[in-house]
C-alpha cells in the first residue's frame, strides 16, 4: 500500500486538544510542538514481539530496532484509524482486530508525542515497507531485557517496553491470569504471552 505524504500534523496541548497545525519536519527538533502518534505492539502465538529495524536513513534513530509499528496521526485522523492505517503501511497487516492498552506521553529534546498504544496478535505474512524498515523479527521476552540500555533500541522503545510491562503488572489477577476484556479476540492474550515466555 502506498504511504500517504501527509506534510501536515495536528499540534495539541497536554490534554490533546488540537490547538494548530505544522509540518511534520518542525516537528522532530522543537520539543514545544506537541503532536499525536500511535504504537502498535505486534504479538505471535509464542509471546514473541515483532520489532522493526529502522533504516539507516531514517532522520531520528536511524538503523535502531523500534516498536512494531509507529506513526503519526494524519490531520483530523483518530488514534484507532491511524493504528490501522500505519500497520497496514508499515507491515503490510490488515483486518485483525487491535486492543487499545494505554496513553502516554513522550518528553525529549527532540519530540514531544501523545501516544496511544494498541495491541495485536498476528502469526500471517510480514511485508514490510522497505522505504521505512530494513528487517522485521520477533523477539522473546527475555532477549529483549537483556538488551535494554546496549543501544540496540530506540530510547522510545525502551520506553514502551516499560509501559507495557507495567500495564501487564496492573491487570493481573489474583491467580496471575489476565485480565483483559477489551478486544474479545484478545481474552486469552496474557495467557498466549505467558505461555510463550515459558517455551
Amino acid at each position: 500500500m502506498q504511504k500517504k505524504n501527509f506534510d501536515v500534523v495536528d499540534l495539541v496541548n497536554d490534554q490533546d486538544v488540537v490547538i494548530g497545525t505544522a509540518l511534520r519536519s518542525e516537528c522532530h527538533g522543537n520539543p514545544s510542538f506537541i503532536h499525536r502518534a500511535v504504537h502498535v505492539l505486534v504479538f505471535n502465538d509464542r509471546g514473541e514481539l515483532l520489532l522493526q529495524l529502522r533504516t539507516k536513513t531514517k532522520d531520528i534513530q536511524p538503523g535502531k530496532w523500534d516498536t512494531s509499528v509507529g506513526g503519526h496521526l494524519d490531520p483530523g485522523e483518530d488514534y484507532l484509524s491511524a493504528a490501522v492505517r500505519e500497520m497496514a503501511e508499515e507491515l503490510g497487516i490488515s483486518g485483525h482486530p487491535l486492543t487499545q492498552l494505554y496513553s502516554s506521553k513522550i518528553r525529549n529534546e527532540i519530540e514531544s508525542e501523545n501516544i496511544m498504544t494498541y495491541l495485536c496478535c498476528y502469526d500471517g505474512v510480514i511485508n514490510f515497507a522497505p522505504d521505512e524498515i530494513d528487517e522485521v523479527r520477533f523477539w522473546p521476552a527475555a532477549e529483549i531485557d537483556a538488551a535494554l540500555g546496549s543501544g540496540r533500541f530506540t530510547p522510545n522503545f525502551e520506553e514502551e517496553w516499560l509501559l507495557f510491562n507495567q500495564w501487564l503488572r496492573r491487570h493481573r489477577t489474583a491467580d496471575g491470569d489476565q485480565e483483559l476484556s477489551a478486544g474479545a479476540s484478545f481474552a486469552d492474550l496474557y495467557q498466549q504471552i505467558r505461555q510463550g515466555e515459558r517455551n
